[in-house]
């Protein structure tokens, strides 16, 4: 699947100054065109907010990026910190905020993996399963019954 390609610098300065000439409506000059309404809209107001007829050039914001040797660090002194106790401290240290997902998928690059705690006692709530039935790996109280 290929992108549409945005319109030329050229036909958005024919249709304004044709606007602007009086040639007709916005509605009339976008069908007179061969493009939607509401391009022509946009572009009308564009030029009203910023007082240029070209494309505005795409410009991306500042990527965020981990400083992974001071999260190699952080996590050399603190081994047990929680991936949100991790985002406070990479907030208060280097003044960026990233999200717990993108921390994880960092760290995951960097090779640390997730650690299960072996000193807190296992969850007492067994999985669920389909239609509430029965595990077939533990018998039944009935069917200890009857034996």
């Amino acid at each position: 699947m290929t992108m549409a390609r945005p319109y030329s610098d050229d036909l958005r300065q024919k249709l304004l100054e044709a606007h602007d000439q009086g040639k007709g409506s916005l509605v009339e000059l976008a069908e007179r065109f061969g493009v939607s309404l509401g391009w022509a809209w946009k572009i009308s107001a564009a030029r009203k907010r910023t007082g240029r007829i070209e494309r505005p050039s795409y410009q991306p914001g500042p990527k965020r990026r981990i400083d992974e040797q001071l999260l190699a660090g952080l996590l050399r002194d603190h081994a047990d910190a929680t991936l949100v106790e991790l985002q406070a401290e990479l907030k208060k240290k280097s003044g960026l905020g990233f999200s717990t997902q993108h921390l994880w998928r960092v760290l995951k690059r960097m090779g640390f993996r997730l650690k299960k705690s072996h000193s807190t006692p296992r969850n007492a709530t067994r999985k669920p399963t389909a239609n509430d039935a029965r595990s077939s790996s533990k018998p039944s109280a009935t069917l200890r019954r009857r034996s």
